[in-house]
């Protein structure tokens, strides 16, 4: 009997900044703005350095916001655009979520990270009188425009939603659902992620564990609404139990995400070790192999420069006759 796969990302995060102008209540990442030194270029290529030859693929730019009409927005874009590069240049591939950016932006960082992502979150706007009330940017309707701005640009796009902030089922179906219109429209999307809160220890205000079982009933709801061909990606860092693992990868995930060291997010939620995922999941009758931060039938969206990087990569790793 063949095993189904499921998929992850050998990965690992850079953050230009944890400064971010939004502050969520949930949030266990972000500090003031002027409060953070910003990661320099070099100490950047010191880690990539180390990181060479361990089977790291992906460099996921996770970075806090600086504001829109902050006069460190260029600057903080800059650095964005330099860190991917440095990334490609020394043979990563990298994926950047950054929060909502401009076209110009979006247009830039497309010449040298093969993804970028950002989380929808939900499309409510309700949240913006509790957990976003002082976070300007999470307005659902700029979000959305995001996701369509992406499609436009022909950028492959990871995008998702936050599970028990304060939403109902029925928002959970309309933000699904607004998701699949905008893929069919475009067809950019790769992956949804659906992501379970998790308190931690730096959130300002204090809220339950989204159940395992509510995730599960999420995942098949998700995979009734979204086409086919978009990936459900769930946090195994965020799952404590295995079974519950299982059950939600039997209810259609498909994906892992980036597995890091740290979740930068999450910091609270450490990664179990690969080896012992994918052991676990062989008994289960799946198996788990990595992947790029781009899906192979995106390839075609990127600059003839990323897609020789891609397929450099394959020649080394992938036998001819299995190749994407």
């Amino acid at each position: 009997m063949s095993l189904i796969p499921i998929t992850y990302s050998p990965a690992h995060t850079l953050v230009p900044t944890y400064e971010c102008f939004n502050r969520c209540t949930y949030c266990n990442f972000r500090v003031d703005p002027g409060q953070d030194n910003w990661l320099s270029l070099a100490t950047a290529k010191t880690r990539l350095q180390a990181l060479q030859n361990t089977g790291v693929t992906e460099i996921l730019i996770l970075s806090g916001e600086v504001h829109p009409r902050s006069p460190r927005r260029q600057e903080w874009g800059d650095r964005l655009y330099e860190l991917a590069a440095l990334a490609l240049r020394m043979g990563f591939f990298s994926h950047t979520n950054a929060g909502p950016l401009s076209r110009t932006e979006m247009a830039r960082l497309k010449t040298v990270n093969v993804s970028l992502g950002l989380m929808l979150e939900q499309l409510t706007p309700k949240l913006l009188e509790t957990v976003h009330r002082h976070a300007p940017s999470k307005d659902p309707q700029q979000r959305l425009q995001q996701l369509q701005l992406a499609g436009e640009l022909e950028i492959p796009f990871t995008t998702g939603l936050l599970l028990g902030i304060g939403e109902t089922e029925s928002d959970i179906e309309e933000s699904l659902t607004a998701i699949a219109n905008c893929h069919q429209q475009y067809g950019h999307i790769q992956e949804v992620i659906l992501q379970p809160h998790s308190p931690g220890q730096s959130q300002t205000q204090p809220a339950p564990a989204y159940s395992a079982t509510q995730l599960i009933r999420v995942i098949q709801l998700a995979r009734n609404i979204l086409p086919a061909e978009v990936t459900i990606q769930i946090p195994p860092n965020l799952i404590a139990n295995r079974s519950d693992l299982l059950a939600c990868v039997q209810a259609g995930a498909r994906d892992l995400g980036g597995i890091v060291a740290i979740d930068e997010v999450n910091p609270d939620y450490h990664h179990q070790h690969i080896a012992e995922l994918q052991t676990f999941f062989q008994h289960q009758g799946y198996q788990l192999i990595p992947r790029l931060p781009i899906y192979p039938q995106f390839i075609n969206y990127l600059s003839p420069r990323l897609q020789q990087a891609i397929q450099c990569h394959w020649e080394k790793v992938t036998p001819a006759g299995d190749r994407p």
